[in-house]
């Protein structure tokens, strides 16, 4: 466009030298003949650069292709992989480009892949940190360059940096866990705790959890950061059985780690119904326990991950049109158990 621009004021600045010579005498006149080619000339050009600059004016309005970054705490795990495929099928869909980046729950590594995404000018970033506090020199560098901010799933340790925040209400996900259990328990009892410090989502569930439980006789005989992770959680989970073979339920911050828990319950040689193991997520895998009505799986608290993936895409292009966004959008959380399994189905997320 720019060169088309230049075009016409190099075609205008002929005439108007044309134009002058004119009067200058007959040996330097030019003829009503060569002016009019000239003006043609422009003419021609004008024509062309007027078209560019109205569909340059057109792309601003709609701000154009955009480029956006995604970063989540673990890649690999089912939930997050559903959320980044919705995101990426909503972005493409608009023309616009996704930069997805794994740090595999290492924080160190996930500002390294967030400083190498700003530096390929986002216009946007969606941000689920690994861990909430440690984050914040990422958060630093987005804010610096300019780059908005949404944040899904898990809360930063400060969220003035982003724009909104979309997420499952998670001290909900635990609560009605931890009032399933009540249930189920009325005596109380001994109970393993697989937590996730770092991780925030985790953090409220387990609070919730907790929360719903104190006051009816159990015990927690062990509560230990199995950093979400199935093969951490099942590593634990062996050792602390072993030590607490009569324990009555064991709680997982999320999915993988309830199904680490499981399978170590299982290697144990546990009968069902003598160990409740609870999640939370509601995925696919721990509703075809459920489902199976033979597992030691007794209920997860479920939340939708399309759900909150369509609502961190909307956010992020009403915020770049201009509109107003609110600072949160809760997304329901609610129980999933063998009762229940069959409205929701174990071939995909709810």
């Amino acid at each position: 466009m720019k060169k088309r621009v230049l075009a016409v004021a190099l075609a205008a600045a002929m005439v108007g030298s044309l134009a002058a010579c004119s009067t200058t005498g007959p040996d330097t006149a030019t003829t009503a003949a060569e002016t009019e080619a000239a003006t043609e000339a422009a003419g021609a050009e004008a024509e062309p650069a007027e078209e560019a600059e109205g569909e340059a004016e057109a792309e601003a309005a709609s701000g154009g292709p955009y480029k956006f970054g995604y970063t989540c705490m673990d890649g690999t795990n089912p939930f997050f992989v559903t959320i980044q495929e919705k995101m990426k099928e909503l972005v493409e869909a608009n023309g616009d480009e996704l930069i997805i980046t794994d740090p595999g729950n290492d924080v160190t590594k996930q500002i390294s892949q967030v400083e190498d995404m700003l530096s390929q000018d986002l216009d946007g970033l969606f941000m689920n940190p690994v861990d909430a506090q440690g984050i914040i020199p990422a958060l630093d560098q987005a804010k610096a360059a300019g780059v908005p901010m949404v944040g899904f799933d898990t809360e930063v340790g400060d969220m003035s940096y982003l724009v909104s925040y979309t997420g499952s209400d998670n001290y909900n996900a635990g609560k009605v866990v931890g009032e399933d259990l009540v249930k189920k328990c009325p005596d109380g009892g001994p109970i393993i705790v697989l937590d996730s410090p770092t991780m925030q989502s985790v953090v409220d569930r387990t609070n919730g959890f907790l929360d719903a439980i104190e006051g009816h006789g159990f015990e927690i005989v062990a509560q230990q950061d199995a950093k979400g992770n199935l093969q951490e959680a099942m590593g634990i989970a062996e050792d602390l059985l072993q030590a607490n073979p009569d324990v009555v339920a064991i709680f997982g911050g999320n999915d993988p780690t309830a199904l680490g828990a499981l399978a170590a319950a299982n290697a144990a040689g546990l009968e069902k119904g003598k160990c409740l193991i609870y999640g939370v997520d509601g995925s696919p895998d721990v509703k075809a326990e459920l489902a199976s009505g033979e597992s030691l799986m007794e209920g997860t608290g479920a939340q939708s991950p399309i759900a909150i993936a369509e609502k961190a895409v909307e956010i992020m292009y009403d915020y770049l049109a201009g509109e107003q966004v609110d600072e949160r959008y809760p997304v329901d959380t609610f129980l999933i158990t063998a009762d229940n399994v069959a409205d929701y189905g174990t071939d995909g997320w709810q």
